[in-house]
């Protein structure tokens, strides 16, 4: 990794569309060694807060900095390769025909599809070892089109984590799998997160049960402004989700994971 202490910091960070403020004056440190959880109610920001961090989109007014590079003063593709990203939205270009064993190694050329790409010793293995963590071995000859959600989602998780980067992002990770799949999916993800050689992590989510273990950070947002922020026990609390999703909430913490319930 880069000899950065702080990996993200937005400084009064706002991003304005068509005259509506998306986010405003958003301040926010992500240090090395962190895994943040981003959570709030639909429409808070959540996604426009990961496109800043990914260099998709720079701020209207204020500065971001990625692994110590201020957006703006940065070719973007000289960082995006350091940049992991586990999105509906990275799978979108993956042609449904590609194997298993393309759509991760692929990553390492940052395009979607095989074309004139030569694998060497090293990108087999560090496929092989992906494979096996994601328990996906026995379908590394399958065709994406072919696999179940909780599969493919893996297969991305792989994917983003081929290029060894040095920040990964995930939005929604487990969006739409079933308990099954979800809670595979998060072993995979709480693995990551307690291995002290792993990327820094950030994750949106809308649910605080899919939180993996291992997270250390959370920030809550809400209508494009973040209300609290910190170590993730004093943020993940029943009063401060209470005010974020404008609900009554319950929240209990069971095996470092966390629960919330409808008063």
């Amino acid at each position: 990794m880069r000899n950065v202490t702080t990996v993200i910091r937005l400084e009064s960070a706002s991003v304005h569309r068509e005259g509506k403020a998306i986010l405003s004056d958003v301040d926010l440190e992500i240090k090395a060694g962190e895994r943040w959880a981003i959570l709030g109610p639909n429409g808070a920001g959540k996604t426009t807060l990961l496109d800043l961090m990914s260099t998709r989109l720079h701020p209207t007014a204020g500065s971001v900095s990625i692994l110590g590079q201020s957006l703006g003063l940065v070719d973007v593709f000289d960082l995006r390769p350091l940049i992991g990203v586990l999105s509906a939205r990275a799978s979108e270009n993956i042609p449904a025909s590609e194997t298993v064993t393309d759509s991760i190694i692929t990553a390492g050329w940052a395009v979607s599809g095989r074309y004139w790409e030569d694998y060497d010793d090293v990108d087999l293995k560090r496929c092989d070892e992906l494979l096996h963590f994601m328990g996906l071995t026995e379908l590394s000859s399958r065709r994406i089109g072919t696999l179940s959600d909780g599969e493919r989602k893996k297969v991305l998780l792989a994917r983003a984590l081929f290029p060894n980067p040095e920040l990964l992002l995930m939005d929604e990770p487990a969006a739409g799998l079933d308990v099954g799949a979800r809670e595979n999916l998060l072993g995979r993800l709480s693995a990551v997160a307690e291995d002290p050689t792993a990327p820094v992590q950030v994750m949106i989510t809308h649910h605080v049960e899919e939180i993996p273990a291992g997270f250390t950070h959370a920030v809550l947002v809400r209508d494009g402004k973040i209300l609290r922020h910190g170590p993730i026990d004093s943020v993940i609390t029943e009063e401060y989700l209470t005010e974020a999703f404008d609900t009554p909430l319950l929240v209990s913490k069971v095996f470092s994971r966390f629960w919330a319930f409808g008063t």
